[in-house]
This record gives structure tokens, sequence and C-alpha cells, in this order.
């Protein structure tokens, strides 16, 4: 059985990684799915791939997150479900943080997600069936890493984002919960590791050797590893569920 069948959803930064995955499998769930990413021609080779439609959308700009909801409502209809998992990473010493740095991650990572709900859950309200909203938190939101604040206080945010509008959207029908991943393999991780290769001094490759091997599950998670998660958030399995972050990081952090 299917268990997304007639659902629509809209995933930001599904161009690549984790937001593709999440959309693959949507689809195979029986959902129509718009790929929102600021990258269009990566989107829209994707969305060919997979049977999606492909939306520009840059999540730092409110205009470009309006214009993309309501390209996905007239291309899909209406929109069920959101994914928030555009982000992006960074590291450096505290002392080495700058502000631009900061801005750039707490923009994308945490004012994306919060104003893209709130463009999506207008609309959800508004047409009065509900919803499900999940956000893509990390164990970096679970606990300090000494070179990684910035991204991990946007992540922490995400997880208290997660919380607050949870609890304000659940009287509309609407959840919102969050998945907080561990170490998850992927192209992204040559530039997490680029940076650690930088500031510990490590070969290329050595962090994401050791991260690997410090997994409980004995490996890396795969960006295949989170569908089912993703799946049951968005499902009706999951309606009595709110404002709650799932960690799916093979035995990473316990909470």
């Amino acid at each position: 059985m299917m268990r997304l069948q007639g659902k629509t959803a809209l995933i930001t930064g599904a161009a690549r990684g984790i937001g593709r995955a999440f959309a693959a499998r949507y689809i195979e769930e029986g959902a129509q799915v718009a790929i929102g990413d600021i990258d269009i021609e990566r989107a829209k080779a994707t969305a060919a791939e997979i049977g999606a439609m492909a939306v520009e959308m840059d999540v730092t700009s409110q205009a470009s997150i309006d214009t993309a909801v309501s390209q996905t409502i007239e291309g899909l209809g209406h929109i069920d479900i959101l994914i928030n998992n555009a982000a992006i990473f960074t590291a450096a010493p505290l002392t080495e943080i700058t502000r631009d740095d900061y801005a750039r991650v707490f923009d994308i990572n945490v004012a994306g997600p919060l104003f893209t709900m709130q463009a999506v859950a207008k609309h959800m309200i508004a047409r009065g069936q509900g919803g499900k909203i999940i956000n893509m938190a990390s164990q970096a939101g679970r606990r300090g890493e000494a070179l990684v604040g910035v991204y991990c206080a946007s992540k922490a945010a995400v997880i208290s984002l997660t919380q607050s509008a949870g609890l304000n959207l659940i009287e509309h029908g609407i959840n919102v919960n969050a998945i907080a991943p561990g170490v998850v393999d992927g192209e992204h991780w040559d530039g997490v590791d680029g940076f650690f290769a930088k500031y510990e001094n490590k070969a290329p490759g050595q962090k994401k050797r050791e991260v690997g091997a410090a997994v409980p599950f004995g490996r890396m998670g795969t960006a295949d590893d989170l569908t089912g998660m993703a799946v049951f958030l968005a499902s009706d399995d999951a309606t009595y569920v709110v404002a709650q972050t799932y960690n799916v990081d093979g035995g990473n952090w316990m909470s």
C-alpha cells in the first residue's frame, strides 16, 4: 500500500542528496512532489528523472519562497506536506567566526524554514484540511561541537522552532515535527571533510572515516536511511505526533 497516495509535497533543497531521496521515496509512496531548489537546472534534471515538478526557490528571499509556493499550488493543486530540507554547513574556531558566515547560515538554516513554514501554513490553514510539516534538524542541534558553533546553533534553533510551530499550528490540524540525522554520506561531506582537514590538520577523507567508525550502527548513514521517517511523519500514522524531533542517526545520540 502506498502511504502517501493522493498527497502533494513541496521539498526544499531537493535537487540532490537527502532532499532528492525524500522526493523519490514520496513519489514511490504515491505523492506528487515539487522540488524546490536554488539550482533550477539541476532541479529540473532531477524532476525529469523521478517524475516530479521543479520550482526555483531561494529560501533567503521571501519573494522567491512565495513564488515557489504559488507555483507548487498551481502545478499540483495544493500542498499537503512540506519538508524544509535546504541548509548549509560551516565550521571554524570561535575566534575565526565571521558575522557574514553567521548571517548566511542562519538566513538559510533558520529563517528559511521559518518563513517557508509560514507561507505554506497560510495555505494549509486557508484550505482547512490540515497538513504535515517536517523540518530537518541534526544531531548537531542536540549538543555543541568545538569547531561547529554556528551550524550547531542553527540546528538547535530548528529544533526549538519545530516545537513552537508544532504547538501553534496543531490547532489547525497541521503537524510540525523534525528529523535529526547523524553523519550522512554524500557529496556534501566533501565540504565538511575539507573544514576538518583545515582546522584539525587531518588528511583528506580522514575525518569522514573517523566519524563513520564512531557510529554505533557501524557506518555513516545514507540518504535512504532517512526516508522511512520522512514517510511516517507525512502519513496519517503520525497524526497524533506533535512538535517532536526524531533522531535517525545509527545510535549517535540518545534523547
